[in-house]
């Protein structure tokens, strides 16, 4: 086996492939990456059990075969060469020899028939969605994820598949985020899928910008998704995912509309002087204004009043302020609107200009 290519031309599929090497492993193989070589073209598969990628990209001077070389160390190898330099890899019995100018470099190797590769998925759903929708679905809804739950199903991101839309859900108990983009072609069959955080974050990372579209896969126990360059495929958690539309407060007529900014820099503020542990803070809606208070067991205080297009009058309601400004993070628009019941209902943050991501958040009792 050998193959050359420019080293930015390489950096770019071993980074998107190693992140999903895990540092630790079960198995040996599996800190390593398997490399295929067919018809000028290279395969880079990193796999840690659950998640899977693989990375194509063309290459010169070219001998098929394959083999699996130690993840970290080429990648550090190639990253630390100078830009511009022509990287050279070629295998000869157990050892591999990746040569740039001057630098050499043997690397130990272990036979591909070792290396574990995730079942055929068997799809029984194709779609085909923008890429730019699909890492916008999942930037805006990701961070609500629960970590470590004992409810094993809300440490993923729903993947929530419907006629003529596909809508991301996560949802950690306390708030929770949606957001969908509507499909040109969509699904055959309802289906709701929970991928995982390791997977979600990988994907996160995979995805880009701009027009083209990426295919998803929906198998029984997985999700893959196609681009032309890379394959990646995620095992989903197997359970049920909440019925999140009962989540969403019906009836919160009570409606606050403000500027996105400006609540964002005072909430920021105040959350300065809140308590540590809590992160509480008070707003107080009155009309055409809203006040934040926060304060903490030092008695220390915060008060922080905002311009508010609202004729509501005489409410109060006490959030985390953490998950409030995770809301107005992810939601773009210049305005947002509040949307409130009483003292001890849940909130639902969105933009004003549509209702294609909402958020939900719990009161706190202060």
């Amino acid at each position: 086996m050998r193959f050359s290519l420019q080293r930015e031309v390489f950096l770019k599929p071993l980074a998107q492939v190693v992140n999903v090497v895990e540092r630790r492993q079960t198995l040996p193989v599996l800190a390593n990456l398997l490399v295929q070589v067919k018809d000028g073209q290279l395969a880079l598969t990193g796999t840690d059990l659950e998640v899977e990628m693989v990375s194509r990209v063309l290459v010169d001077d070219a001998q098929d075969g394959e083999t699996t070389i130690p993840a970290r160390k080429l990648f550090e190898i190639v990253r630390a060469l100078p830009d511009g330099s022509k990287v050279t890899v070629s295998q000869s019995a157990e050892k591999i020899t990746v040569q740039a100018g001057r630098s050499r470099f043997t690397l130990s190797s272990l036979p591909a028939n070792d290396f574990p590769s995730i079942d055929e998925v068997e799809a029984n759903e194709r779609v085909r969605v923008p890429e730019a929708a699909l890492k916008e679905l999942i930037e805006r809804t990701a961070f609500a994820m629960a970590q470590q739950d004992v409810r094993y199903y809300l440490n993923g991101l729903l993947f929530d598949l419907r006629e003529s839309s596909l809508r991301c859900v996560a949802t950690d108990g306390h708030r929770l985020a949606l957001c969908e983009s509507p499909l040109e072609n969509g699904a055959q069959t309802k289906r709701q899928l929970i991928v995982p955080r390791k997977g979600v974050q990988e994907l996160q990372r995979l995805l880009e910008g701009g027009e083209r579209e990426v295919e998803l896969e929906l198998g029984r126990g997985h999700l893959r998704v196609k681009r032309d360059d890379v394959t990646f495929t995620s095992k989903l958690i197997d359970g049920r995912f909440p019925d999140y539309e009962a989540v969403i407060p019906i009836g919160a007529d009570r409606e606050v509309r403000i500027d996105r900014e400006v609540l964002r820099a005072s909430l920021q503020r105040a959350a300065i002087l809140s308590n540590e542990k809590y992160r509480g803070v008070r707003l107080e809606v009155s009309p055409g204004q809203l006040k934040i208070s926060a304060h903490n067991p030092e008695q220390e205080e915060a008060q922080e009043e905002v311009e508010a297009d609202t004729r509501v009058d005489d409410l109060a309601v006490g959030f985390n302020v953490n998950y409030l400004l995770d809301a107005l993070t992810a939601l773009k628009d210049e305005h947002v609107v509040i949307m409130l019941r009483d003292a001890n209902s849940s909130a639902l943050v969105r933009e004003a200009a549509n209702d294609r991501c909402r958020h939900v958040v719990m009161p706190l009792r202060l």
